[in-house]
């Protein structure tokens, strides 16, 4: 059994499925291989998968880019989104709303009255163009009324070290790479990109409770198959899937991740993704960004 992820080790995107594919080896009875296939924005290591033999033995875990988002930001993709099935989803992370703590900015309010001033002024770093920070802080501009100046890295470290060092003013981060900075107060989490508010921090708001609505942005992190693997075989692996997510002690360690555990058939799951794809297509479109294949 082999699960392509098509993201570097390390981060959150390839702990998620090891958490879960921990739990499921002794289900199976079987080795299964985290095979990290990555590049071109999560486009090859999908394209692995959505050509592979639909057996079972090849599935997809990752975020929402190559499923959810790519397929509207580049000129050519090396696969058909199409040849994609839902199986589960694993678990999600909000993005949140990071401020240098050098730019003085104490809350949301504050910061979207600064942003109308001064259209332009403040520095948004995302984590490189197209990427779901890029777009969250572009959904966050619509919903606002305001404008940034955007500017692109190459991942999340360099971002958050530019913030934290001031170098620029804001950061559409996910969740699970701002919270240990937060705690250390090198930088300040204002709000959560999500409709309720984050286990693990309970005191800041929502970014509807902080006056602003529609910024709902979350990575999510999805198990998918062929798209002719039979429906039988996926409705049984979703299942599997579905109750090790449900064991208490994935569940701590999703956790620990800043996660929050979902696991979903794969009717559930493939409803979501849908939805995904549309709102995230609006984002793209609103940019009128397009990435070569």
């Amino acid at each position: 059994m082999r699960i392509i992820v098509p993201f570097p080790a390390g981060g959150t995107a390839d702990l998620v499925p090891r958490i879960v594919a921990e739990a499921l080896r002794p289900v199976w009875r079987q080795p299964i291989v985290i095979d990290n296939r990555a590049g071109a924005g999560g486009n090859i290591g999908t394209a692995l998968v959505a050509n592979a033999e639909p057996d079972g033995y090849t599935l997809l875990a990752s975020p929402p880019p190559p499923i959810a988002i790519n397929q509207h930001l580049y000129a050519n993709l090396p696969f058909d989104p199409t040849k994609l099935k839902a199986v589960s989803l694993l678990a999600s992370a909000p993005n949140v709303v990071d401020v240098s703590i050098r730019s003085g900015i104490t809350s949301l309010e504050e910061l979207i009255r600064r942003a109308k001033a001064e259209p332009g002024r403040l520095n948004a770093a995302n984590q490189g163009l197209g990427t779901t920070s890029h777009l969250t802080a572009v959904l966050f501009e619509h919903r606002a009324g305001v404008r940034f100046n955007h500017v692109p890295y190459s991942g999340t470290a360099p971002a958050l070290n530019d913030l934290v060092a001031g170098h620029v003013d804001v950061f559409f981060d996910n969740i699970a790479f701002s919270f240990p900075n937060h705690l250390a107060g090198t930088i300040r989490i204002l709000a959560i990109c999500a409709e309720e508010r984050a286990a693990r921090l309970p005191d800041i708001p929502t970014v509807a409770e902080a006056g602003l609505s529609g910024v709902n942005a979350i990575a999510w992190y999805a198990v998918m198959a062929p798209r002719d693997t039979p429906d039988a075989l996926v409705a049984r692996i979703g299942a599997d899937v579905v109750a090790a997510v449900q064991r208490p002690e994935v569940e701590r360690r999703l956790m620990e991740q800043a996660c929050k555990p979902v696991g979903s058939p794969p009717t559930e799951a493939a409803a979501f993704i849908a939805d995904e794809t549309r709102l995230w297509g609006e984002v793209v479109r609103r940019t009128g960004l397009r990435l070569g294949g």
